[in-house]
């Protein structure tokens, strides 16, 4: 595999791009916008102690290991098994790889004593012998460490001029991508003050120390043929080599997600109208000491790995021991999580390093781990090692960062009591997609906890206080009583309760003596009703005799009448007739 990034073609006037070699120091590519250039020589230069030749030998490793390019490295002034002691720390084993022939390490001592400054000094010499072993290894990629010990003795400008440009000019015929280190002059980038000038890509590495906190910086002076980042960059050098973080990418044109992500808590999903945070967003949860601040973090963790996502806790205050330890306290196994691989803890002290450095140990760390969830616990403690504009500025990138790469995050951040508008200590409020606020609730002798929503931007959300609970069982939202004095919490919300549920009660008796009263009216009222109703039959039973009688007498009198004139109508022979028959 090429390091060589090819010759781009303009679409519109058809111009050739510099072509640049990838140097494989993580970060530095992105920064260099693809690499040193190509064919060309870099001078890197700082001062001591600032990570040159390590830089520089990172830059041949690399490139022989990852992209098939053999390199050379001339020392004139640590010997090859300094070398291989020294980058060993780093994983290199550059016995190993002098064996494969992928990098040739050539030491040459230079006594100034023997150096006489006459014009016929020139650089002959040392062109012949590097050349014998970038042909010896079909080297691409060259080192001279460091430039001030080839020209330790001269102080004829004319004569160092020339040797400069010869031996920039040599390594340019050559066609290998080379690195020249130098060591800062007083107002110049370099003793001599004129590498700079003739080289094509000058990186300067500076190592400060603020606070007595040391923290290392890279920023690209110039670069020919080329745009490249202007800025300042962090650099570590850890037990994987160099980490560089482009930390100034800010434009908002960050990708979003509508997925959201429960966080932990069920009472709290309820109170986001999706039901959760979205996911890539950050999130901050704040308070005063001891509301649980890093119980709802742990939370929110457990949950994201309850659900198969991985998760990094960067722990500023507790060991990864004790968060482990108070966090099965309340029924979280986060242990569980880091035997199965989704939750990986990275604990230390803010003193550890500077405010920059911290900023990319956290990128490194979440490049290596790749997770979906990560939490920051707490971030006021980074306020001991840099001011309140400074770690804004840090969380600010690592925010723009995170977005980029869509890992939604949690910060945590202690919140005083003397604070009136809310705002926590490092100003992150602001920057935030929600934002979590636990308070003291005191009174009646108890300091209990209320839990805000204070902003969810895209989403509705309540605006109601809820009490915030932490229990053996994990944690929990109450609903908030109020009271005639206002919010009732703890023992005052169970004694409101205990007097609703005794008025409730009363209210319930007072119901059922009515019910029973209007029982015994609906009785006494049916009694007479069915007193009534017999009074009403007895009449209505003697009216109907009345009636039947009066029938029967009147069926009786017509049917004498009709008996009557029977007997009147017939004639009076007919009696003897029938008598005579």
């Amino acid at each position: 595999m090429s390091s060589t990034l090819p010759s781009q073609q303009n679409s519109d006037n058809h111009l050739a791009t510099l072509p640049k070699t990838l140097t494989g120091i993580t970060g530095l590519d992105e920064i260099t916008l693809g690499g040193l250039p190509t064919g060309r020589p870099t001078l890197i230069c700082g001062g001591t102690g600032c990570g040159k030749t390590l830089f520089s030998l990172e830059f041949l490793v690399r490139g022989a290991q990852e992209y098939g390019e053999p390199g050379v490295f001339m020392a004139f002034e640590e010997k090859p098994q300094e070398l291989t002691m020294n980058v060993a720390s780093l994983g290199f084993n550059l016995a190993e790889l002098q064996k494969e022939k992928k990098i040739k390490i050539d030491y040459v001592h230079i006594d100034r004593s023997e150096i006489e400054e006459t014009g016929e000094y020139d650089l002959e010499g040392l062109f012949i012998r590097l050349g014998y072993a970038i042909d010896s290894i079909g080297a691409k990629r060259v080192v001279l460490d460091t430039i001030e010990n080839l020209f330790a003795g001269l102080t004829d400008l004319g004569i160092l001029r020339a040797e400069l440009r010869r031996l920039f000019g040599w390594l340019k015929e050559k066609g290998v991508t080379a690195i020249i280190t130098g060591e800062t002059g007083e107002k110049t980038l370099t003793r001599q003050g004129l590498e700079e000038y003739v080289s094509d890509c000058v990186i300067l590495l500076d190592h400060r120390i603020i606070n007595q906190i040391s923290t290392r910086r890279l920023r690209i002076i110039k670069y020919r043929g080329t745009v490249h980042g202007t800025n300042e960059y962090p650099f570590l050098i850890d037990e994987e080599g160099i980490s560089v973080l482009p930390v100034t990418s800010l434009l908002l044109d960050k990708p979003v997600s509508s997925e959201c992500i429960p966080t932990g808590i069920t009472a709290l999903d309820e109170m986001f109208s999706r039901g959760g945070y979205y996911r890539g967003s950050s999130i901050l949860a704040s308070g005063t000491a001891g509301t649980g601040k890093t119980s709802i973090a742990a939370s929110f963790v457990n949950q994201a790995c309850l659900n198969g996502e991985r998760c990094l806790f960067f722990g500023f205050e507790e060991s990864p021991q004790q968060i482990i330890r108070n966090m099965g306290s309340i029924g979280m196994n986060l242990q569980s999580h880091v035997d199965a691989g989704l939750l990986s803890f990275y604990a230390s002290r803010p003193t550890l390093y500077g405010l920059e450095m911290h900023l990319v140990a956290i990128h490194k760390a979440i490049k290596k781990f790749k997770p979906q969830v990560v939490v920051l616990d707490p971030i006021t403690n980074l306020i001991t090692i840099g001011s309140v504009s400074e770690v804004k500025a840090m969380l600010v990138r690592l925010i723009d960062f995170l977005q980029v790469e869509q890992i939604t995050v949690m910060f945590t951040a202690l919140t005083l009591n003397n604070i009136i508008n809310e705002q926590t200590d490092e100003g992150v409020s602001s920057l935030v997609d929600a934002w979590l606020l636990i308070k003291d609730i005191e009174m009646n002798g108890e300091r209990n906890k209320g839990l805000y929503v204070m902003k969810s931007r895209g989403m509705k959300h309540s605006n109601q206080v809820r009490e915030f609970v932490i229990g053996e069982e994990g944690l929990s939202l109450l609903d908030v009583y109020l009271g005639p004095e206002g919010i009732l919490t703890g023992s005052a919300r169970e004694a409101h309760k205990l007097e609703e549920q005794t008025g409730q009660k009363l209210h319930t008796n007072a119901l059922d003596r009515k019910d029973r009263e209007l029982e015994r009216k609906r009785k006494v009222l049916e009694s007479k009703i069915d007193s009534l109703r017999t009074e009403f039959e007895s009449t209505e039973e003697e009216l109907n005799k009345i009636y039947t009688e009066e029938k029967i007498k009147n069926e009786v009198i017509l049917q004498t009448r009709e008996q009557m004139k029977n007997l009147r109508s017939r004639p009076s022979g007919s009696e003897n007739e029938n008598f005579k028959r």
